[in-house]
């Protein structure tokens, strides 16, 4: 097949082959790598499916204890066990700084039935703080919390503000202090209390709106019609070009179904006792302390409880808020909560702690616009997976009350698979074999094809080689035998056929040396011979050859007296022979026409013996070549030249059986071949 083909068509085939392996390799590669891709998308997914599902557990267990309050725990005071014994301590909502199970709460409100806003912070009208262990310092710190409290309600249009305090606080006073007299005559005193009472108590924040008005605008905030929007992340970067609106269209198991229910309770709630003139006389014995005790009373009634709602307030706020019914009148109970604490203790925190934070953005959606994004700086080890860049990873709803926001993941990078390095060097290798073996598939097949031809030139040159001189011997022989040549013409003729014949036995012995060395079969017989020997017998058998044809043979020896070779004979001999027959084929044309054969000690303590003719020397391309097997220079001079292409290859290597080197020089003029042994010996 070889032979039939060229080098281009040889490269074409090779082509073909490659692809026919180099494709299926590549989508075999490329299908397992989106294999690994998928899974490490995969596993990432759950990583972050499991995330939204622990922070959506924190956040229910927060609200349920929130739900499982009473409803005397909005008070500063509460009761706890029997009614009978009147114990009376603070409530559990009244600690400062605030303690909740839900993050970033400022503090705990309620609204009544008229409108009017308190704080557990605060104690009630005529209870002084520091009875209950509470300093100036502590105290001026609850204030300003709860004027912030009440501020942040004011400006979302939940209450009213400390500037629209209402006109008739003055009678209802009155009208509680009727109430608490049991029908008593509206004293001096009492009126007197309702003078001093004018301005707000110090642990209610004075009513700030109807009752009507502001438990509409809690409707309002419950089905988030309050909030406008502030706040709201308006970032395309992070939107990614309003793909938040998709979340509106989120699967149907994100719709949540609240199971809380409203319940009802038995609540212990302490009240203040107006005093009369003898409670007073007994207060005055007792001492401040103990009058200020006395004058609270406990009531117990019956109330049914909602469960909590969170709204978002035009401030940014959260608002978790619950409506508790007492005979007949609604409450309003809840705390205002920072929104930024809630979100980077109960989301931030374990989504940086988790494997999700270094693979995407975490988004805190709050109906379809983004009010929050989280990100954490990505890892070295991650894989960058354009086509994934921007995917949502995961989207999970929260449950209620939070079941208008949502938590979406975004991808932006995945973590390199398990298996991505192995695929990466499984690839490598295979495409290294791949190129490296379809490159020596193809610098072999181009070797054959070379040495084919060779090999068929150099039947061609034999065959030449062969005929010429057999035809020359074989036609003078003729003459002879006839007796067409007188004496001068015969012994021109037997010169003739001798020098053909012995033309014919080089040319003979060097494809026999060949086929002996190229099937390893060569014998040599290696011993010590002087240089001078050497020499001689070099001499002895290229002179008639250099003479014939009409050169001179110049011979100098320069190695000291005594030095010794271990050589074959035979092969050195062989050796010198070629290449004094390719310097009279290549210099046939030079002036003078002279062979110099040379041999000195070098430096080394080596010899060198050199072959010199003053012919055009050897072109600087194909120095090295000359000495390859079939190798004949293609230039116009040396087709000119008539040989096998294997006189030089047979010396390099009968010189390497021998651990000699052989190369060539360029000298001004002609060329030289030069022989180097690494070591001689001394003869006895």
């Amino acid at each position: 097949m070889l032979g039939r083909l060229d080098e281009r068509g040889l490269k074409l085939v090779l082509a073909v082959f490659f692809l026919a392996l180099a494709i299926p390799s590549v989508v075999l590669v490329a299908q397992a790598y989106s294999q690994l891709k998928w899974g490490a998308f995969r596993s990432t997914q759950l990583a972050a499916e499991e995330l939204a599902t622990r922070i959506d557990a924190t956040l229910r267990a927060a609200i349920a204890s929130e739900d499982a309050r009473s409803f005397g725990d909005y008070s500063f005071l509460v009761v706890e066990g029997d009614a009978a014994a009147n114990f009376v301590q603070r409530s559990p909502l009244s600690a400062f700084p605030v303690a909740s199970a839900v993050p970033g709460v400022l503090g705990y409100f309620q609204i009544d039935a008229t409108a009017k806003l308190t704080t557990p912070l605060l104690p009630d009208a005529g209870v002084a703080a520091s009875t209950y262990g509470i300093g100036a310092d502590e105290q001026a710190a609850r204030e300003a919390r709860a004027a912030e409290v009440r501020d942040v309600l004011a400006r979302n249009r939940l209450v009213r503000g400390s500037r629209e305090e209402t006109e008739s606080l003055g009678a209802d006073l009155v009208s509680q202090l009727r109430e608490r007299d049991a029908g008593a005559a509206f004293s001096e005193q009492a009126q007197r209390e309702v003078e001093t009472s004018a301005a707000p108590a110090p642990g209610a924040l004075a009513p700030a709106a109807p009752a009507v008005e502001t438990q509409a605008a809690f409707d309002r905030l419950a089905t988030n019609e309050l909030a406008g929007g502030v706040g709201r992340t308006t970032n395309d970067a992070v939107v990614r070009a309003a793909r938040l609106d998709a979340v509106a269209d989120a699967p149907a198991e994100a719709v949540l179904i609240d199971e809380r229910q409203k319940r009802v309770e038995q609540t212990l709630v302490p009240e203040p006792v107006v005093a009369t003139a003898a409670r007073e006389t007994a207060a005055g014995r007792a001492g401040a302390a103990d009058a200020a005790k006395l004058e609270v009373g406990v009531r117990t009634f019956e109330s049914e409880v909602d469960p909590f709602e969170v709204g978002v307030l035009d401030t940014g706020h959260l608002v978790l808020f619950r409506n508790v019914w007492r005979d007949g009148q609604r409450y309003i109970q809840g705390a205002l909560v920072d929104r930024a604490a809630l979100i980077a203790a109960a989301v931030a925190e374990p989504y940086r702690a988790s494997s999700v934070a270094g693979v995407g953005r975490l988004m805190v959606v709050f109906e379809g616009g983004t009010i929050e994004t989280l990100t954490a700086a990505s890892a070295d080890y991650l894989s960058a997976s354009p086509e994934l860049a921007g995917e949502w990873l995961h989207r999970a709803r929260l449950s209620p009350p939070f079941g208008a926001f949502e938590l979406a993941f975004a991808v932006d990078a995945l973590p390199r698979a398990p298996g991505a390095v192995l695929l990466a060097w499984v690839a490598v290798t295979l495409a290294v074999v791949l190129c490296a073996g379809f490159w020596l598939m193809y610098r072999f097949a181009v070797g054959q094809m070379r040495l084919a031809r060779q090999q068929q030139d150099f039947v061609s040159a034999v065959s030449h080689e062969l005929k010429t001189p057999l035809t020359s011997i074989r036609m003078y022989g003729e003459m002879l035998k006839a007796g067409w040549a007188d004496e001068a013409k015969k012994r021109v003729y037997y010169d003739y056929i001798h020098s053909e014949s012995e033309r014919l036995s080089r040319l003979i012995e060097n494809v026999l040396q060949l086929a002996r060395l190229t099937r390893n079969t060569q014998r040599f017989d290696f011993k010590p011979a002087g240089v001078g020997e050497l020499a001689d017998m070099v001499r002895s058998k290229v002179a008639s050859q250099i003479e014939r044809a009409g050169f001179k043979l110049e011979l100098r020896n320069d190695v000291p007296e005594g030095a010794a070779l271990t050589v074959d004979v035979d092969a050195f001999a062989q050796i010198f022979i070629n290449l004094v027959d390719n310097a009279l084929k290549f210099a046939a044309n030079a002036e003078p026409k002279i062979v110099e054969i040379a041999s000195r000690r070098e430096s080394d303590g080596g010899v060198l013996f050199t072959v010199r003719d003053f012919g055009p020397g050897v072109p600087k391309g194909q120095m090295k070549r000359i000495f390859e097997l079939f190798y004949r220079p293609a230039d116009e001079l040396t087709r000119e030249t008539v040989g096998t292409g294997i006189g030089l290859a047979l010396v390099r290597q009968l010189a390497s059986a021998m651990d000699a080197r052989v190369d060539v020089r360029n000298r001004e003029p002609g060329a030289e071949f030069r022989l180097h042994f690494a070591s001689t010996q001394r003869t006895e």
